[in-house]
Parts: C-alpha cells; structure tokens; sequence
C-alpha cells in the first residue's frame, strides 16, 4: 500500500494499476473483483476500516466487498442510484438491465450530492453508472473518480486518460457532463478506478476537453 496523499492510499495489485483499490482516512473505497479479498485483507491487516465507500456498482469495483465487510463488520455505502444494483448482486448494462455483477450486500447508507467521506465530499457524477459519484477534497484538489475517466487503456495497459467505451456506459451524454465538471475542479490529483494516479492537471483537463461534445 502506497501513500500518495495525506490519508490517502493506494492498494497493490497485478497487473498494477489495472483495477484499483484506495483507501481515504479510515474509508476503503471500492473493492476490485471477488478474487481480490485475500489480498486487500491482507494490505487492511492492522488499520481501522470503517466503511467500504463504492464509486459505482460495477462487477470489477464491488466484486469483494460482501466478503471484506462481512470480514470486518464494516457497512457498505454507495451511490443513491446504484442501492438497487448492489443489493441485488447486480449492474446496470448499457440497455439499462439489470445483469449479474457480484455478491450481493445491504447498503448501510446512500450517499448522495454533498455527503462527506472521510473528509471527501461526494459528488454525483453519473453516467458510467446511474449512481456512480466521484469524491473530491478541495483542501489540496484530490479526486477520487472512479470510472468516469480511465487513466488508460485498461485492455491494453497503456495509453493516454480516456473516456470508457461507450459501449459499456448506459448513458455516455451523462458521463461526458460528469467528466467536464471533474475537469473543472483542476485536480491536482486523479486518482482513477484503472491506470496510474496522475499528477499532471492539464493532462486531465486535456484529455476532457477531447471528448466530443
């Protein structure tokens, strides 16, 4: 586990950086796929967790997140519109159906605009899913952002930042709008839910600004 800010870490994985695991203040935030448990128990191992906080209810973002908070007797959270996905083990598809995703789990609170995550302020920023929120600290501009931007190819293991495919988005309009309001908090800090935390501000905002309108 790596620190790349005050009270924020970065969880090891393989392929590193392929599918992203953070930890804010005591808050783990998402939990990879269901075969990840062990490992980022491992990693938890001696540090106070509590809560398991989602950006989005996506097979590769809650997959271990029953096992973690059964393990840890810690609640789930995530976004108002993703409730209905999470506790029924599933997400939401581009066609708008409902698909199997992961275990299923009780939402111990929906989070919505504003609510604070160790010391985070939730922002709602749907599109790549109906509930999927970004979590934001102005204090020195670190933004968790979960799906709304990839930090590369996830495919591929490289590239430049880059919208999902918009095949996989149930409402690509949406996403784009979440992407620009992102893009105008200047992040100082971008940490995605696939590719490497970027540092570099104008490269965020650059790569934003491509996406057609």
């Amino acid at each position: 586990m790596r620190e790349l800010a005050p009270d924020v870490w970065h969880l090891s994985g393989w392929p590193p950086n392929n599918i992203n695991v953070y930890v804010i203040g005591d808050v783990l935030i998402d939990s990879g796929l269901g075969l990840y448990k062990e490992r980022i128990l491992r990693q938890l191992a001696g540090r106070t967790i509590t809560a398991n906080a989602l950006t989005h209810a996506h097979f590769d973002h809650y997959g271990s997140s029953h096992a973690i908070c059964e393990k840890l007797g810690v609640p789930l959270w995530c976004g108002a519109n993703d409730v209905e996905a999470v506790e029924a083990g599933k997400m939401v598809a581009p066609n708008g159906r409902m698909v199997p995703a992961a275990r299923a789990h009780p939402v111990a609170k929906a989070l919505r605009e504003g609510d604070e995550v160790a010391g985070f302020q939730v922002l709602d920023t749907p599109g790549h899913s109906p509930g999927h929120v970004s979590y934001w600290r102005e204090s020195d501009r670190v933004l968790v952002c979960g799906d709304v931007m990839w930090g590369y190819n996830p495919l591929l293991l490289m590239g430049q930042p880059m919208e999902p495919w918009s095949f996989i988005n149930p409402d690509t309009t949406k996403n784009r709008q979440s992407a620009r309001r992102l893009a105008a908090l200047q992040p100082a800090l971008v940490c995605f839910g696939h590719g490497k935390p970027l540092r570099d501000t104008q490269k965020f905002i650059a790569a934003v600004e491509r996406l057609p309108s």
